[in-house]
C-alpha cells in the first residue's frame, strides 16, 4: 500500500509538471506581430547570442527559465528571440531579419531585451519603442520589477 501510495504521488508530481505551459519564443518577427496585435500585448525582442553569450545564458538560467517568468510572461508579452549564434546555423532569412532589427534598434551588446508596441500603417509596420532592460541581478522578481515599469508606462 504504502508503495502504491509513492508512485501515485510522483506520477501526480510529474503530470503537474507536464502540465506547465510551455512558453513560445517567436522567431518569425511577423508572426509574433501578429499576436500582438490579437492580444493586445507588448512585444518582447530579446537579442541574445544563444551559443556564445555568457550573460544571456546567466539571464535566461536565472529570469526565463524560471516560472515565476513564464506565468508573467503568458500574461504580460509576445516572447521574441532574436538569436546570433555564431556556431549554429541560422536560415538566411532570419539572419536578415534578425540583422536589420539589430540595426533598428542599434543593439551593441548581449543580452539586450527591448519592449515594442507593433504600429500597422497602410501595410508598413513600425515599433514604438517602451523601453529596454538586459541584465538584472535578484532573479526573476527583480527582472520583472524592472519590466513592468517599462511596459506599465503604455496603460
Amino acid at each position: 500500500m504504502k508503495n502504491l501510495l509513492s508512485v501515485l504521488l510522483i506520477a501526480l508530481t510529474l503530470n503537474g509538471y507536464t502540465q506547465q505551459k510551455e512558453l513560445v519564443w517567436h522567431t518569425d518577427v511577423s508572426q509574433a506581430i501578429n499576436e500582438s496585435v490579437k492580444s493586445s500585448k507588448p512585444m518582447f525582442f530579446f537579442f541574445t547570442g544563444s551559443d556564445w553569450c555568457g550573460w544571456c545564458k546567466r539571464l535566461q538560467k536565472e529570469v526565463f527559465f524560471k516560472q515565476e517568468f513564464a506565468v508573467w510572461a503568458d500574461k504580460n508579452v509576445v516572447l521574441v528571440e532574436i538569436d546570433f549564434p555564431r556556431r549554429s546555423k541560422v536560415s538566411p532569412e532570419l539572419q536578415k531579419q534578425n540583422r536589420e532589427l539589430q540595426q533598428m534598434f542599434a543593439v551593441r551588446g548581449y543580452p539586450t531585451i527591448w519592449f515594442v508596441n507593433p504600429e500597422i500603417q497602410e501595410n508598413k509596420v513600425n515599433f514604438s519603442r517602451l523601453g529596454s532592460q538586459g541584465y538584472v541581478a535578484g532573479g526573476p522578481s527583480a527582472w520583472i520589477a524592472g519590466a513592468n515599469k517599462i511596459i506599465n508606462q503604455q496603460k
